[in-house]
C-alpha cells in the first residue's frame, strides 16, 4: 500500500466515525505534506479537526515516511464544491456564477442534481413606464455552476 493510499484509508475511517463530517479536499505533495479540508452538516469544530488529525497521524509511522499534516475546515468564503454544502446552507444568500450569468439569491432547496434559488428583481413594467418588483426562481444544475459562495452580510 502506498503512502497516499494509507492516508486515504485512514481518513475514510476517521470520517466514518463522524458521519456529519465530509471531505472537501485532500492533497498530498511530493514532500508528503498532507492537507485535509473538511466541512460538516453542522459545521466543523476544533475537536473535529483534532479527531481527524489523530485518526491519520497516530496510524502512520514517521520512521517509515516523514510527513506533515494539516487538517482544517472549509472557510466561510471558500467556494462550495459538494452537494452537502448547498444543503447545509439552505435559507442563506449565496452568489452563484454560471457561464452566462451571476445570481445573488437565497438558496431554497438542494438535492443531488441541482439547487433552487429565489430572489426579487426590479424589471420594466409590462404596460406603462417604470419598474416593478417581481419574484424570480431558478433551478440550476451543479454541472452549470462555475463557482458558488455564501454571501456574508453584517
Amino acid at each position: 500500500m502506498t503512502f497516499k493510499e494509507k492516508v486515504v484509508s485512514l481518513l475514510e475511517k476517521g470520517l466514518e466515525e463522524n458521519p456529519s463530517l465530509f471531505l472537501i479536499d485532500l492533497s498530498i505533495t511530493g514532500a508528503n505534506k498532507i492537507e485535509v479540508t473538511l466541512d460538516g452538516d453542522n459545521g466543523v469544530t476544533l475537536q473535529d479537526c483534532i479527531d481527524i488529525s489523530r485518526a491519520i497521524e497516530h496510524n502512520l509511522d514517521r520512521e517509515e515516511e516523514d510527513f506533515s499534516l494539516e487538517v482544517a475546515s472549509a472557510g466561510a468564503t471558500s467556494p462550495m464544491t459538494n452537494p452537502r454544502q448547498y444543503k447545509k446552507n439552505i435559507g442563506r444568500t449565496i452568489l452563484v456564477k454560471t457561464a452566462d450569468q451571476q445570481i445573488e439569491a437565497e438558496i431554497t432547496d438542494a438535492n443531488e442534481e441541482h439547487i433552487v434559488l429565489e430572489w426579487e428583481a426590479r424589471e420594466p413594467k409590462q404596460i406603462g413606464k417604470g419598474k416593478e418588483t417581481v419574484q424570480k426562481k431558478a433551478e440550476i444544475p451543479y454541472s452549470d455552476i462555475k463557482e458558488a459562495v455564501v454571501v456574508i452580510k453584517f
